[in-house]
């Protein structure tokens, strides 16, 4: 008999910067996944067309979105699970080309996959990444006040490489990198405006003054062995589900990108 009581499931998302899908598949990419044992894994920099790679697992439906450039870009989500929907893309002509984003619409949540542009070697795309902020955020916001029929909205959880180190805690040398690109005053700020807009970085929000830990470092000056690294990759969710958040990890001993996987638990 049903009293009413609201059921929930415990969720594991992954999501990993390969930096090419097909590098990294030489590398053990396939037992990592199978040792992951995500519901949700998500992809960026995947740098593929379609045909490219062959790479399925028992159980998992996959979803890819490609850049329009070749070995460019590119998102990918494996899941256990049935989407309501899938959307590729924001819907902005300007920002869909790049194969950057893809949502799925679940039964009680979306979940987005990204990765944010990066602003480049001399500030040269940092413009152009302003403008992508504010569609991508108003498209988020978009997705947290959507209501169904019965006038119930879903929980939002956004992942990726958002291609910004928000706080000085966040990378190893912050002095010595401000104003280079992923710690620029004006990224930062439009992180600021994300996070204001009702949602939390989940990393921060269980662990606000943990230090020294980061998921991406350069592949020059031993910045791995060093720990020189930026924590760059996040989940971020929408402040409706924030209490149901169970753990976040930093999977800083996973090798085979200059990124590492981070993850999410979550009752939804």
């Amino acid at each position: 008999m049903d009293f009413g009581v609201s059921r929930t499931t415990m969720y594991k998302f992954i999501s990993w910067n390969v930096n090419g899908l097909r590098a990294v598949a030489g590398k053990g990419f396939a037992e990592i996944f199978e040792e992951l044992d995500a519901d949700f894994f998500c992809l960026q920099e995947t740098k593929l067309q379609a045909g490219q790679i062959d790479l399925e697992f028992m159980g998992y439906t996959s979803y890819w979105n490609y850049a329009d450039k070749k070995g460019y870009s590119g998102t990918a989500i494996y899941t256990r699970q049935t989407p309501l929907s899938v959307t590729y893309g924001i819907g902005i002509d300007e920002h869909d080309h790049e194969g950057r984003v893809i949502t799925l619409e679940m039964e009680d949540f979306y979940l987005v996959n990204v990765y944010v542009p990066n602003a480049q070697d001399g500030l040269k795309r940092l413009d152009y990444r302003m403008r992508w902020e504010d569609d991508f955020r108003a498209y988020l916001c978009s997705l947290a006040a959507k209501a169904d029929v019965a006038g119930k909205t879903k929980g939002v959880i956004v992942c990726g490489d958002l291609n910004v180190a928000h706080k000085e805690i966040d990378l190893k040398n912050p002095k010595t990198s401000r104003m280079n690109p992923g710690f620029t005053d004006e990224e930062r700020g439009q992180f600021t405006n994300l996070l204001d807009a009702g949602f939390i970085d989940t990393f921060r929000y269980f662990y606000p003054d943990q230090t020294d830990i980061y998921s991406w470092w350069s592949y020059r000056f031993q910045a791995r062995q060093k720990n020189a690294g930026w924590r760059i990759d996040y989940f971020v969710v929408s402040d409706r589900v924030k209490e149901n958040i169970e753990d976040v990890k930093i999977h800083n001993d996973i090798y085979g990108s200059d990124h590492c996987p981070v993850e999410l638990d979550i009752n939804l």
